[in-house]
């Protein structure tokens, strides 16, 4: 039985904390900033509940032998306080976070060789503080080698399919392609329906076909039709779906436009690529999260 905590039990840790509890094969605590009330996951499987063991204070957390970060992108720095306490033994920390610089954001708190960059495809908002909805299917990418492999193992008989890969750059920005377009729907409030609107999936076009260029130029594998897989995959996503970029909108919380947008254009500046769409997308984000503060 492996123990293993959860820093950042939002959608996604929230989900794969009651994925892994279920199966009764691991000790699973969650880590927050403040006391949650037990979660309830409703899933295509039916409804699961998460951990009752949730810790408020790292100096009061217990070694444990995987660490799982689901934190928002830009709190690396509170996530890593609970690191260097759940892991004092060495434990390994995989990161269940958007973008493409999963290693940068943590190497300056961890080891290189302690890290596990996830690619997560999880389709899960939380409707309350308790209640999370998990809409489709859950899939994982890591690379391949002795840790992915050991983490691949962790979700045995979880129903969350972990692939591992040799090209994890590729599968990373292919990840962020699809995040892109998702700003649409945090500009203006609309849920994943709103790529049905004809104009809305050009603009939607503009911001992957950029991703794309910048992907290439760091080394990705991404084919032209990629631009259209991604507006049909939002087009058959339910018309009601909230990506994570707008549900931290609707929250009142900072976006993650940073790592969602904001490296599109800070990786495309450094190839010389324009990026004139994600550019704006950024510009009109920063201006919303400052109004917030």
């Amino acid at each position: 039985m492996a123990r293993i905590a959860i820093v950042g039990p939002g959608a996604i840790g929230g989900t794969v904390a009651a994925r892994l509890h279920a199966t009764g094969n691991h000790e699973v605590c969650l880590c927050a900033r403040t006391p949650r009330p037990p979660l309830e996951v409703t899933t295509p499987d039916g409804m699961l509940r998460g951990p009752a063991q949730v810790v408020t204070n790292p100096d009061a957390a217990s070694l444990v032998d995987w660490i799982l970060v689901a934190t928002k992108t830009y709190d690396a720095a509170g996530a890593a306080g609970w690191i260097g306490r759940l892991g004092a033994a060495g434990a390994p920390v995989a990161i269940l976070q958007n973008g493409v610089e999963h290693l940068a954001r943590f190497s300056p708190f961890v080891p290189a060789d302690r890290l596990v960059p996830v690619v997560v495809d999880l389709p899960a908002e939380r409707q309350a503080p308790d209640r999370i909805r998990q809409r489709g299917p859950g899939r994982m990418t890591v690379p391949n080698g002795i840790r992915g492999e050991e983490f691949a193992r962790l979700f045995a008989g979880t129903g969350i399919t972990v692939t591992l890969t040799e090209d994890f750059t590729t599968a990373a920005w292919r990840k962020l392609c699809l995040n892109a377009a998702g700003v649409v729907s945090a500009l203006v409030l609309q849920p994943a329906g709103i790529m049905r609107d004809p104009a809305m999936a050009d603009v939607a076009r503009d911001l992957v076909q950029e991703a794309i260029a910048v992907g290439r130029a760091e080394g990705a594998v991404l084919p032209d039709e990629l631009v259209d897989e991604v507006i049909e995959s939002y087009r058959r996503a339910p018309p009601d779906a909230i990506n994570s970029l707008h549900a931290d909108r609707l929250a009142g919380r900072p976006t993650e436009i940073e790592a969602r947008n904001g490296v599109i254009v800070r990786l495309g500046a450094r190839h010389g690529i324009p990026t004139p769409a994600n550019r704006m997308a950024v510009a009109l984000l920063a201006v919303i999260d400052t109004s917030k503060s």
